[in-house]
């Protein structure tokens, strides 16, 4: 198969052996790959493979089956799936523990189904899991047109949720409104704590989506309603910050901080049966749907990576194999 690893800073195209199929495994012959920050952290050195997995990039894929490892079932060769992976995705074929592949429902791309996975595993898992986002709430989204926030966004207004997203100059601002954000913030321009309290009478956000960090804690913190929680997926600013918890007990908020592609097995199992059971109902009705910025040729990795580190993608940008 050809694969793409890291080399000197860059990207590589190689041949390698072609994977197999092992006990409880699905062997994925991969129509697209999805392309996430992690991949460029991983690039520049900065986020290795957790032990065991793949050194080949890539954390999640769409593709068909084409074999079924012993013990594997609700599954079946030729049908179409996507799938969240530890690494091995900028490939033509990889071989995926069953408990963490997806059927991709009818009516979806096959190409563009590779833009789900890791997006929103990731968010329910914080959001939904763990924050316990309800209908009626209120989330708050930075970065609302990325990779993560355009997926939290149509999921949270499938949901029956509020969400005020942030989002930087006039083409992303029309963009979230695209995609349905009850209010967007331009943080280039506007303060989000004062527009998201007038926006809620002075009463706050219920969940925040921090992909922020520590520049925005203490802000986090002022904007949170009474039983509030901020969930923590990235920290662009910095991993270090003050945190002042007589502001945090006064609201009575909790905050959580979480990484996916590192978690045992049984906790990625978890959250893609929870997907499953609570977020392809939508995928599949189409109220959730890939958010697709572009789809670059896997050879052309190096642009794909490109444009997502430029900054102005909105929703996730594919590789096509």
């Amino acid at each position: 198969m050809q694969a793409i690893t890291a080399h000197d800073g860059g990207l590589r195209l190689d041949e390698h052996p072609d994977p197999v199929a092992g006990p409880g495994e699905v062997l994925v012959e991969v129509a697209a790959a999805g392309v996430n920050n992690a991949d460029l952290q991983q690039v520049a050195g900065n986020y290795p493979p957790p032990p065991g997995a793949s050194e080949v990039l890539g954390l999640e894929v769409s593709g068909t089956v084409r074999a079924l490892g012993d013990g594997v079932d609700g599954f079946a060769v030729g049908g179409r799936v996507c799938a969240l992976l530890s690494g091995g995705g900028y490939a033509t074929m990889v071989a995926v523990p069953a408990a963490q592949v997806l059927p991709v429902p009818d009516g979806v791309d096959l190409v563009e189904a590779a833009g789900l996975p890791e997006a929103a595993c990731t968010v329910y898992s914080n959001v939904g899991m763990i924050a316990g986002l309800r209908p009626g709430q209120t989330l708050l989204v930075h970065g609302g047109t990325g990779g993560m926030g355009s997926h939290a966004v149509v999921w949270a207004k499938a949901l029956g949720a509020r969400v005020i997203a942030t989002s930087g100059g006039e083409r992303k601002v029309r963009a979230s409104e695209a995609l349905g954000a009850d209010l967007v913030v331009d943080h280039r321009t506007e303060d989000f704590v004062e527009r998201a309290l007038d926006f809620t009478d002075g009463r706050g956000v219920d969940v925040v989506l921090d992909v922020v960090g520590a520049d925005y804690l203490a802000k986090h913190l002022e904007v949170l309603a009474p039983n509030g929680h901020i969930a923590v997926i990235a920290a662009g600013s910095g991993a270090k910050g003050e945190l002042d918890f007589g502001a945090m007990m006064r609201k009575r908020a909790t905050i959580s901080a979480t990484t996916l592609r590192a978690r045992p097995l049984d906790e990625k199992a978890a959250i893609v049966a929870a997907v499953r059971e609570h977020v392809w109902p939508l995928v599949a009705e189409g109220s959730v749907r890939p958010v697709v910025d572009s789809v670059v040729p896997l050879a052309e990795a190096a642009e794909a990576h490109r444009r997502v580190r430029d900054g102005e993608v909105i929703g996730k940008v594919l590789l096509a194999v």
